[in-house]
């Protein structure tokens, strides 16, 4: 018998959990917002907490010695913030911001640790997790040094839809091109061509996503490949 925490957690690694998980953690889960702009954790800095998104995107950003950062991963309400925490790294080399606003559930490093050493099905969504999202921050990797910017833009587009549930997105274009890691014009060269195409609208701060079939012709194999593993290894039935 599988029952709801105390409030729906609306998180996939959390609301299938069995119900004597959800008793053990219950009390532990505390309700946080997260506004955009709001950073969860620094790189190399230590880490006391595990963040379950229920809503918004959250972008993991590595920065060079240059200065010059780009997400090499982003976290919706599919997943978590601070993996590496059950693995016994209290810290990690890249910097978690909040960037579409949102909420989630915290819960503490050492309730998270106590309930992954358990085994059982805690830690086994945990893994499959991990590895998922391995899988997106290797195809990112390829992506951005084998891909248009237009293809690029498409897969990113595809993804942040799928997290947070909605065609608006909330972003501007400067912020998409940071997270990119390309230049600003390039993204709205990009932009531009989408929209003339009938797959997005987009004015100052707003992206509309008006037709993912279109962008799903215009996205690379890479989107492909990080939605079909998470699929495999995240839903029901699936793995």
């Amino acid at each position: 018998m599988k029952k709801k925490a105390p409030w729906a957690p609306n998180n996939g690694l959390l609301q299938d959990l069995p119900e004597e998980i959800c008793d053990r953690l219950g009390g532990e889960l505390q309700l946080v917002e997260l506004p955009a702009g709001k950073v969860l954790h620094e790189s190399g800095a230590p880490q006391s907490q595990m963040f379950f998104p229920r809503e918004g995107i959250v972008s993991l950003m590595y920065a060079l010695e240059s200065g010059d950062t780009s997400e090499i991963a982003m976290v919706g309400n599919e997943g978590v913030v601070g993996i590496g925490l059950i693995a016994g790294a209290r810290s990690v080399p890249v910097r978690a911001v909040v960037q579409v606003g949102g909420e989630a559930l915290a819960l503490r490093a050492e309730s998270a640790v106590r309930e992954f050493q358990r085994g059982g099905a805690f830690q086994a969504i945990l893994l499959r997790y991990m590895q998922a999202l391995f899988m997106q921050t290797a195809m990112t990797g390829v992506c951005n040094r084998h891909h248009t910017v237009d293809r690029q833009l498409s897969r990113w587009l595809l993804l942040v839809n799928d997290r947070i549930g909605s065609a608006e997105i909330k972003m501007t274009q400067e912020q998409i091109a940071h997270l990119l890691g390309v230049r600003r014009e390039g993204i709205t060269e990009a932009a531009r061509r989408l929209q003339d195409d009938g797959c997005i609208r987009y004015s100052r701060g707003l992206i509309q996503v008006l037709d993912r079939d279109c962008l799903l012709t215009r996205a690379c194999e890479c989107y492909v490949g990080v939605r079909a593993e998470y699929d495999r290894l995240l839903l029901p039935g699936q793995g």
